[in-house]
């Protein structure tokens, strides 16, 4: 029996399809094209763990995937509450898909918060496992439940399935020499067994993962496993699951080629080792870790071998500080934060502006001002990046837009910083570095070549005749001036803050030449090779959606939806920000409508409207999480029709 398969559009109301087969002496067996489910529970009760293995399977499985990690930002937040409720949505498909998903088709709820702060998301026929063990009244109570919502009636919309999990995990773990409660710390294990089965999840995986991860506990391994297989054998077994699913893996949704799951931070890590290995330079991490950013530092920490250096330092401005040393030293240098690290960075991006020496600055952005929302998403660090330094200090900016595109946005940060010997600022965000996807392995001949050529000699012949090097003679192409390593012979320069004088370098207060080293850093920057933009418009729209990072996904889920409808919508994203591509002002010109949606208050729009006096549109979000595709749709066709 052939399988029910949706166009790659993604549905507009969240629903799933299928037709229901079942083999002899077994239970109904439903296909699907896609499904979004989403685990929560205390931040204590595993749900990063148990979704990262639901994801991990599921693209061993091949299928297409989205996801989106959403967790409190304390250590541990209080047990039970609303603010200490941690989930993991994971959406996966038989198609090409964009996002996480806009509604849950399955919510599996550990205690009373996880029901309560979820289940508004919820369409109305979602299935909801809950844990019934948890249900106290006390904790009802705690989150503003009058009544026991398991028998009041409030859920006779949804499809229910009570179950006992901490009960169930405690009966499979009894032949273990575990107290009661370490025995409980296993329950994420039974949901995952149980979620494996309903959705025919490889297993295979998950143990050799719990075998490693507690390889120094062996009795925490098996006791892990027996959960996850009790959990699996309970659906197997039990009357209240009579149908399990299958989603077929997304055959035609990808190239031919190796494939892995990947986040964006991975992602950006290993573009930046690729990135080293393509200039043939050591790559050097000055860093204090801050969240989103700091699984950059540790992943790069694991990669020596590689001719990666990771310094943590004591502080941002002293990461940043050895970073821009590593740049002077003939290093390919970065540094990673998040907005309020920005902040502290500010004057020695400055100095690197001002010594003309390549750096990448990874900003994963996240809710703001001051500490924010630090486990929560936003754009709102476009401005500071353009501008939140002293003086005329421009710095390329570039975007990725997919937790797999961070690599090649790493590779793109590194080419123009190493081509043009300016600090770059790579602007990803938290809901890009937690989330993933799956990624395409490249080949080695498919990364661009980065060479560098330093500064071997003196280059520039004065009036009597000598010799001499010149640190600030540039490259008439680029405007790049030369890197020279220190300790070659014959290229002393000095470096500072100062302004240098054109040429040599040497300290200059004189007006005019002032005026030139400003306004030629500035053209250095203007002159950067980004490509054009190009405009996806396969029917001569009159309105353009123009976005930027990691809306890319929501904004082209929502174009698919409207042009799915009949609508006719344009749309186009950038990578680069500074400078932004030659023909986008043609570009935008050419639409009577642009509307430009934004995880903040407008700031791209303020950037377009200023430059191109485009009467730009803006849509905005700042409530620390990444856009729905429906919402974006309805605003959308608002727009077209307004």
């Amino acid at each position: 029996m052939t399988s029910q398969v949706s166009s790659p559009a993604e549905q507009a109301d969240g629903t799933v399809v299928g037709e229901q087969r079942k083999p002899a002496g077994t239970k109904d067996v439903r296909r699907l094209d896609r499904v979004i489910i989403r685990f929560a529970g205390d931040s204590g009760d595993g749900m990063q763990l148990t979704g990262d293995r639901f994801t991990s399977e599921t693209a061993s499985f091949g299928n297409d995937l989205s996801t989106l990690p959403n967790f409190p930002a304390e250590i541990r937040a209080p047990a039970g509450t609303l603010p200490g409720v941690s989930s993991f949505q994971l959406h996966f498909a038989d198609h090409d898909i964009l996002t996480p998903g806009d509604a849950p088709n399955v919510l599996v709820a550990m205690n009373p918060a996880a029901l309560k702060a979820n289940i508004g998301d919820l369409p109305r026929g979602a299935e909801i496992i809950v844990n019934t063990d948890e249900f106290t009244k006390r904790a009802m109570q705690k989150v503003g439940y009058d009544s026991d919502p398991l028998q009041d009636g409030s859920l006779d919309g949804f499809s229910l399935h009570p179950v006992p999990l901490t009960t169930l995990t405690v009966e499979a773990l009894k032949d273990f020499s575990l107290s009661r409660k370490e025995a409980e710390r296993s329950k994420n294990m039974f949901a995952l067994g149980l979620l494996s089965w309903m959705y025919h999840r490889p297993t295979e995986g998950t143990e050799k993962f719990l075998k490693a991860k507690f390889a120094k506990k062996p009795d925490i391994a098996a006791a892990n496993i027996a959960a996850y297989r009790a959990g699996w054998n309970f659906g197997e077994t039990t009357e209240d699951f009579a149908v399990s699913y299958e989603v077929a893996p997304a055959a035609t949704a990808f190239p031919p080629g190796v494939y892995r799951n990947i986040s964006g931070n991975l992602a950006l890590a290993y573009g930046l080792i690729a990135a080293s290995r393509q200039a043939d330079l050591p790559l050097f991490l000055g860093s204090y870790p801050i969240t989103p950013a700091s699984d950059i530092l540790h992943e790069l920490s694991r990669h020596k071998n590689f001719g990666v250096r990771t310094f943590q330092a004591e502080d941002e401005i002293a990461g940043i500080g050895a970073a821009l040393g590593a740049a002077f030293g003939g290093s390919l240098a970065v540094t990673t934060t998040s907005g309020p690290g920005v902040a502290l960075k500010s004057e020695t991006i400055g100095l690197a502006v001002s010594l003309e020496l390549p750096l990448i600055v990874v900003d994963i952005q996240r809710g703001g001002p001051s500490t924010g929302l630090p486990t929560k998403t936003e754009q709102a660090d476009l401005l500071q990046a353009m501008y939140g330094r002293n003086g005329e200090a421009p710095v390329p900016v570039v975007a990725p837009r997919t937790p797999a595109d961070c690599f090649e946005a790493a590779l793109e940060a590194a080419r123009i910083a190493l081509a043009y010997r300016t600090p770059v600022f790579l602007l990803s965000d938290g809901y890009l570095a937690n989330g993933s996807e799956p990624w395409r392995v490249p080949e080695p001949d498919e990364l661009p070549d980065l060479s560098v050529r330093f500064a071997q000699g003196p280059n520039h012949t004065l009036d009597d005749g000598s010799e001499v090097f010149w640190p600030y003679k540039r490259d008439p192409l680029t405007l790049a001036r030369p890197w020279a390593v220190p300790g070659t012979p014959g290229l002393e320069h000095r470096i500072g803050g100062i302004e240098k004088q054109d040429g040599t370098g040497n300290i200059s207060y004189d007006p005019a030449n002032h005026d030139l080293m400003v306004r030629t850093r500035q053209a250095k920057v203007d002159g950067i090779d980004v490509p054009d933009i190009e405009a996806d418009d396969p029917d001569g729209a009159r309105t353009l959606v123009l976005g930027w990072g990691s809306t890319y996904g929501p904004i082209t889920a929502a174009v698919r939806r409207l042009r799915a409808a009949g609508e006719s919508v344009a749309q186009a994203h950038l990578r680069h920000l500074n400078p932004f591509p030659a023909n986008l002002g043609a570009v935008l010109r050419g639409y009577d409508k642009v509307v430009v949606p934004e995880m903040n208050l407008g700031q791209l729009a303020t950037l377009v409207r200023a430059k191109y006096l485009v009467d730009a549109h803006s849509y905005n979000q700042v409530n620390g999480m990444p856009f729905k595709a429906e919402q974006l749709a309805t605003a959308l066709k608002e727009a077209i029709d307004g």
